[in-house]
Order: C-alpha cells, then sequence, then structure tokens
C-alpha cells in the first residue's frame, strides 16, 4: 500500500513538474518587445506627459476628455503601444495601458479596476484592446458597461453578448492581419451592438497597431506602421468624441 502511495506521489509531483515546465516554455516563446519606434514615443513633450507607474503606461494630455483603457495583445510588451497611446492623447485622449502576467490579458481581466477613479475629470470612458487584449476588454466591459461608454477592438472581437450593452463598439483591422482569426471574428458579429463602427485598414497587419516588430504568422503589409497609426488613431477620434 505504501509503495503505491509513493508511486501515485511522485507520479502526481512529475505530472506538475512536467505542466509547469511546459507552461513557462509556453509563455516565454515568441514574445514581442518595444522596438525604437515605441522608445520615443514613450518619452513626454509639450502636449503629453508620459509616466510608467504601479505596472501602468499613463499618456497624459493637458486637458484629457476622454479616457482609454487599453489591454496588450498576448506576448507583447505592454509599452510597445507608446505610438499609438501617444498620438491618441495628443488629441485629448487620456491614455493608460496597462501590463499584464506574463503579458497575456487572460491573466488579469480585472486590470482596469480603480483607474477610473483616479481621474474624476474624465467623464467619457472606453476600454479597448489589440487581439487577447481585445478579447479580455470584452468581457471586463460587459460587466461594466455603466461605467464606460463604449469599447474598441482592434485586430480582435467580443468573447461575450454585449449586443444589448449600449456600448459604442469600434473595430478595425488590417487587410492583410495574418493572425486575426477571421471565423470567430465574423462570428462574433452578432454579439455587438448593431450600431458598431468598422474600419478595415487597407495594407495592414496584426502587429502595426503595436510597435514591437514583425509578428509570427502575420501577413505581409503595404502601408507603414506610422500610417497604421495614423488611420487608427482618426477612426477612433472621429467615433469617440461627441
Amino acid at each position: 500500500m505504501k509503495k503505491k502511495i509513493k508511486f501515485i506521489s511522485v507520479t502526481f509531483i512529475s505530472v506538475i513538474i512536467v505542466l509547469t515546465a511546459v507552461f513557462f516554455v509556453f509563455v516565454n516563446t515568441d514574445r514581442y518587445h518595444k522596438d525604437e519606434t515605441a522608445i520615443v514615443a514613450a518619452v513626454s513633450d509639450n502636449t503629453v506627459t508620459v509616466t510608467e507607474t504601479d505596472g501602468k503606461m499613463i499618456f497624459l494630455p493637458q486637458n484629457p476628455k476622454y479616457g482609454l483603457i487599453f489591454y496588450p495583445g498576448g506576448k507583447v510588451e505592454y509599452s510597445s503601444y507608446s505610438p499609438l497611446m501617444h498620438s491618441l492623447a495628443a488629441q485629448n485622449v487620456l491614455c493608460i495601458v496597462t501590463s499584464m502576467p506574463f503579458d497575456l490579458a487572460v491573466f488579469n481581466q480585472n486590470a482596469a479596476d480603480g483607474i477610473q477613479e483616479n481621474y474624476p475629470s474624465v467623464s467619457h470612458w472606453y476600454i479597448g484592446g489589440h487581439s487577447l487584449g481585445g478579447v479580455m476588454a470584452s468581457s471586463y466591459a460587459a460587466n461594466h458597461t455603466d461605467t464606460f461608454e463604449g469599447l474598441i477592438l482592434l485586430a480582435s472581437y467580443s468573447s461575450v453578448d454585449i449586443s444589448s450593452s449600449g456600448l459604442n463598439v469600434i473595430s478595425i483591422y488590417g487587410s492583410n492581419d495574418g493572425v486575426l482569426n477571421m471565423e470567430k471574428y465574423n462570428e462574433s458579429i452578432s454579439l455587438l451592438p448593431a450600431s458598431k463602427k468598422e474600419l478595415i485598414i487597407h495594407g495592414g497587419c496584426h502587429a502595426y497597431f503595436g510597435s514591437y516588430g514583425s509578428q509570427k504568422g502575420d501577413g505581409e503589409p503595404t502601408i507603414t506602421p506610422a500610417e497604421q497609426v495614423r488611420q487608427t488613431t482618426e477612426f477612433i477620434l472621429k467615433n469617440i468624441i461627441n
């Protein structure tokens, strides 16, 4: 009996060790880090003050009228979104990018908790994300429709039914995106409000919403990262400003 118990214990421990090893191999494979463009965009200027604190990057304009809490894509360093966030902040949108455990938003869907209370002067709030970050942001938004005006999905889709939520949903993806699961994207359209706004950026790709180089499996873009950021910024502003 003792031998049997010992065998089961050893087997159980071995399985845990193997699973742990597999997990750490997974989370440390195909990681994406900020590039030089993102580093430059993370610097304050005359219109936007950039700070990094408590696992968040904050892009604070002088007179913010709108706020955006943003969840990064899977395995993407959160500071990689500095160019887009700085671009939006220059137009008076307070942008806050949250870091995630192992750069995976699935491990902290509630990263937005408590952020809005720190900026009482901002009355119009959006939450959004890129890829996996957008999926997690949609789940958070579904449970906090009373505190958010809308949801911004970049190369992403909703995992829950928010069709009757009243949220202003903005969906943007590149025509050359090779990572976004278009089958799931199309299936999820019925989960969104009929009033959703969609932009397909001609020649855009999955990775260019951030600034971290090329991404495994992505399509070949025919526009520059700066152009994709420009079109994304303009479409978001056009559809959130009342």
